[in-house]
């Protein structure tokens, strides 16, 4: 038999026993260094946090000088059409990262740098780089694409009273249908406007004109769009002025006399633009077609 007293003294013992081990238990799943946590230092984050931001402003740095030397020293000493270093070798250049910084910067900020620090580092010097390129091979910095056609190209016909333009058949072909055994009447002239970052007007612009005649390079006539300005201006849906020309003033126009009645047959027309650019030489080339076809003959009805 156990007494009243004896049975509450046991239970009083057992419930303390219980309420310190579910102390225990919570000390020890809140203790961070029970658990191989790192206590929280704030004099050692503060010091990490200022490392970061060393190491973030010494890889800009070091892209931005990265891209200067390409810029102004690989560039200008590479070809035009090998340009692939141009990008590769400046990327390629992140894997001196960790050894700059180790020899640059003092210890207390290196022993703070870990894996993750190099991969940031890597990332921000591939997009400086790429944002700085993009930035120093652009005008006012540099000129590396040659004028190119600001709007549509087209041809006109010219008898002397009237200016008759093309239907627009394509981008590259245009195909003009004649009498049978006819040709394309009165004066024949290639009209098109070139838009350039810079000055189009710097450009050497070469016309070659080749068919059943053989080939042959035509000039550019200076005065023909101020001439004609009315007349150009009157025309409507392609041949409209503001369709070759959308940029007005700061394109540069041209107008080719290709010749006169040409005969039926393919007329090829080749433009050569050559310009001094900065650093290389830029140049383009667009070859269109001029069809001169005849229209079939009726067939009579049976």
């Amino acid at each position: 038999m156990v007494d009243l007293n004896t049975a509450i003294a046991a239970a009083s013992t057992e419930r303390r026993k219980r309420t310190e081990g579910e102390d225990k238990e919570k000390k020890i799943r809140r203790s961070g260094a029970d658990l191989g946590l790192e206590a929280f230092d704030p004099a050692k984050y503060a010091e990490k946090e200022k490392a970061d931001a060393v190491s973030m402003w010494l890889v800009l740095t070091f892209s931005v000088i990265i891209s200067l030397l390409m810029r102004y020293v690989l560039m200008p000493n590479t070809a035009s059409d090998k340009t692939d270093i141009l990008y590769l070798l400046p990327l390629t250049a992140m894997i001196l990262l960790p050894q700059i910084h180790r020899a640059i910067l003092p210890n207390k900020y290196v022993e703070h740098f870990t894996k993750g620090t190099w991969v940031k580092s890597g990332f921000l010097h591939s997009f400086t780089f790429l944002a700085m390129a993009f930035l120093l091979v652009n005008p006012p910095f540099g000129d590396i694409v040659a004028p190119q056609l600001s709007g549509e190209w087209t041809i006109a016909t010219d008898d002397g009273i009237e200016l008759l333009f093309d239907d627009g058949t394509s981008k590259d072909t245009i195909t003009w249908t004649v009498d049978s055994e006819g040709k394309l009447s009165g004066q024949v002239w290639l009209l098109f406007g070139l838009a350039d970052n810079v000055n189009s007007d710097g450009a050497e612009v070469i016309v070659t004109l080749t068919n059943n005649e053989g080939s042959k390079e035509i000039s550019a006539n200076s005065t023909f769009w101020v001439d004609n300005e009315q007349r150009l201006l009157n025309a409507t849906t392609t041949q409209s002025s503001s369709i070759l020309m959308p940029h007005g003033q700061l394109d540069q126009d041209f107008a080719i006399l290709l010749g006169s009645n040409l005969a039926v047959g393919e007329h090829r027309i080749t433009v050569t633009i050559i310009e001094q650019g900065d650093p290389w030489e830029n140049s383009r080339v667009y070859t269109w077609v001029l069809k001169v076809v005849e229209q079939l003959p009726e067939v009579p009805a049976s």
